[in-house]
């Protein structure tokens, strides 16, 4: 249900253009898979702090960030301000780094893998992989990409294949707004980001 939903909405903001899948969609994952290795096996040595540090540029790079800040406000995003708007995509940076940091803690031998890359709606593509781990269950991650006019980038994220990260975003968030306002929002995600720093929250 929330992928079929999200689609749909990605769709209608992302639009029709003509983009051809090329090897740039893979290469931008295994980027991102190689900035997070780094991270799990230098985690202990770098700490929390250091695992941000060193992720960030990579999610910046990764990640259209832009248009997920965006969407993930649903239509209540478009009454903020430009200035509220800067400090929401900001926010959206860093509790993204935030949660890539408060997750990979460790290393087990895991190792990332490229399954395959397919077209999607939209002249988006889906690059499947998976982060075999050696003792625990493997977990299956498919990453949506759009091309910008710079590159290739990642619009969602699907934990298990099916499960999209954006959809669950946008349902925490949107209703926030709706409910408590911009400041709670704003308030609610550094409460969060605070969290993964201090090691509280780990998935």
């Amino acid at each position: 249900m929330l992928r079929s939903a999200t689609a749909v909405l990605l769709g209608l903001l992302l639009g029709s253009q003509t983009w051809a899948a090329d090897d740039g969609a893979v290469a931008v994952v295994e980027s991102l898979h190689a900035t997070l290795l780094t991270a799990m096996k230098e985690a202990k040595t770098l700490g929390y702090e250091g695992r941000y540090q060193l992720i960030a540029p990579a999610v910046e790079t990764a990640f259209d960030l832009d248009f997920m800040a965006k969407f993930v406000l649903g239509p209540e995003g478009k009454d903020l301000s430009a200035a509220d708007q800067a400090r929401w995509r900001d926010a959206f940076k860093r509790i993204t780094v935030a949660t890539y940091a408060g997750r990979f803690t460790g290393f087990g031998g895991e190792s990332f893998k490229i399954l395959g890359e397919e077209p999607a709606a939209q002249d988006t593509v889906f690059v499947k992989s998976m982060l075999d781990r050696p003792d625990a269950e493997d977990v299956q991650l498919t990453y949506r990409l759009r091309k910008t006019d710079t590159s290739w980038k990642i619009v969602d994220v699907y934990n298990k294949g099916t499960v999209s990260e954006l959809a669950l975003r946008r349902s925490e968030y949107s209703s926030v707004l709706k409910r408590d306002g911009f400041e709670k929002l704003l308030q609610t995600v550094d409460a969060k980001i605070a969290d993964y720093a201090s090691g509280k929250i780990t998935n």
